[in-house]
């Protein structure tokens, strides 16, 4: 059940048919939100001011916000129609337009339930059968240029009569190590091995090869609605030399104008990348991206192009739908172990880049067709996140650069919502390629600028270290 809004004073809102403009009449309204059982929420509960939501199962991810009712309610369900039904090949209006390389065959296939689906590196060892791999493959040349009959990525999926244009595998050697007071813990470190390339072999020697598992599609309307200002700002003041702390934006040129990169592992991107993701995630044509993704490959002399196959209105749909989508409510605030991570969790100066409170900006984020919405605007926010680049040190440098960032360099993951990731999509692999399997061990991955957090995570009691996970737990 999620949290209701109690309207204190009326609120207009009025939708401009054909530019599909939605406006809200806010000067003086003020909420109360409720929480499950009807009550007025506890403040330390609302991890995005109104349009919080109090679920804990496996639609915590998944729900719209309060505020999105009547029409809005509408475009939220078409949207989540786009992200979740299956594309086909072909030239359906509907559903048409899959490959003819792809990755997966619908936004949900690889972001279940809106959060991530369960590794295929872990289920089937690298790509994934069935029609779906749940990773990205990033490669380039050792000096970072990309080689001829390949993208940026490698697309391990195809339609009947295309060929994939490799296939991903994965092995995993393993460490173990132990604390001081004795508690044992493993690392595992993956090795990945590309073969049945569609053209050239490339010689792993020539080759690097990043792999990213989904993130979590939590709080996605809140990030684009961040204060810049409040961004520049935390930039200018992240640096703790006493920590060897010092982050730093990624600022990204797209259409010949520059923006503070936000989405994405490395803040490489600076709005949802919709029109991207249907290009090449699902290999679907859209008015930015008209060409199919394999254009220019021998094999496409006999694909039959079917031109443009989603619209801009149904894209907004889907953006529409990942702004609007609740973030869960932080749990069991009062308990004492909580409350007892809460405190390791400061000592261990994860806050300094996992910072818990942001806000957004007073005007309200404008969707792909131009809809804005003024219910992410002026909010207090706790992502537990800076949205800053770190580095991270080398053994979680991926030597792939985007925009600004180093491969050792990595945006700081919002944490909000990361204690259900076990409810909604059944694992709990964290980091970028999901390398660490709980958060014990993401915690001691990090490496470079989150050195001091990682030490100083080891150096606590077993009692305070288990606390402090059972305090991400509660987020």
């Amino acid at each position: 059940m999620s949290a209701s809004l109690k309207r204190k004073q009326s609120v207009c809102v009025t939708a401009l048919i054909c530019v599909v403009a939605l406006s809200a009449c806010t000067d003086g309204d003020y909420y109360e939100i409720l929480d499950e059982y009807g009550n007025v929420a506890d403040s330390r509960t609302l991890s995005a001011g109104k349009s919080t939501v109090f679920q804990s199962g496996v639609s915590a991810y998944d729900t719209p916000a309060d505020w999105v009712t009547g029409n809005l309610s509408t475009r939220f369900y078409q949207g989540d129609a786009l992200y979740d039904n299956p594309r086909v090949s072909g030239d359906d209006p509907a559903q048409g337009g899959k490959g003819p390389l792809y990755a997966g065959s619908s936004c949900g296939s690889c972001h279940s339930n809106a959060g991530r689906t369960y590794p295929t590196l872990y289920s089937e060892g690298g790509t994934g059968s069935g029609g779906f791999s749940s990773h990205l493959i990033y490669i380039t040349k050792k000096n970072g240029g990309f080689f001829r009959n390949y993208g940026r990525v490698l697309h391990d999926q195809a339609i009947t009569g295309v060929e994939p244009e490799g296939k991903l595998g994965v092995t995993y050697s393993e460490k173990t190590y132990t604390f001081h007071d004795g508690e044992e813990y493993s690392l595992l470190t993956p090795t990945y091995t590309i073969s049945e390339w569609y053209a050239d072999s490339i010689a792993a020697e020539d080759l690097i090869v990043d792999v990213r598992i989904p993130l979590r599609h939590v709080g996605m309307g809140q990030m684009m609605a961040l204060d810049p200002t409040e961004l520049e700002e935390l930039a200018r003041r992240s640096n703790y030399p006493e920590y060897g702390i010092s982050g730093r934006l990624n600022y990204i040129t797209e259409r010949g104008k520059q923006y503070i990169g936000i989405s994405g592992n490395k803040a490489q991107h600076a709005d949802l990348t919709i029109e991207l993701g249907f290009s090449s995630d699902l290999g679907v044509t859209n008015d930015r991206y008209p060409l199919e993704v394999a254009e220019g490959q021998s094999q496409m002399l006999g694909y039959s192009h079917y031109g443009i196959q989603i619209s801009t209105h149904d894209m907004e749909n889907v953006d529409f739908y990942l702004h609007t989508l609740g973030v869960p409510a932080r749990r069991n605030v009062d308990d004492p172990i909580v409350q007892q991570g809460e405190q390791a969790f400061y000592r261990a100066r994860c806050d300094l880049c996992h910072v818990p409170t942001l806000h957004t900006r007073a005007d309200a984020p404008a969707l792909i067709g131009g809809t804005r919405l003024p219910w992410l605007a002026s909010e207090t926010i706790h992502p537990y996140s800076d949205f800053l680049l770190h580095d991270m040190g080398p053994d979680l440098d991926s030597h792939y650069v985007s925009g600004l960032a180093q491969g050792c360099e990595w945006r700081t993951t919002p944490l909000w919502g990361i204690g259900l990731q076990q409810k909604v999509n059944q694992h709990t692999y964290f980091l970028h390629d999901g390398r660490a399997r709980n958060l014990k061990e993401a915690i001691m991955w990090h490496g470079g600028e989150g050195a001091v957090s990682r030490e100083l995570f080891a150096r606590m009691s077993r009692e305070d270290r288990d606390a402090l996970i059972k305090f991400l737990e509660s987020l």
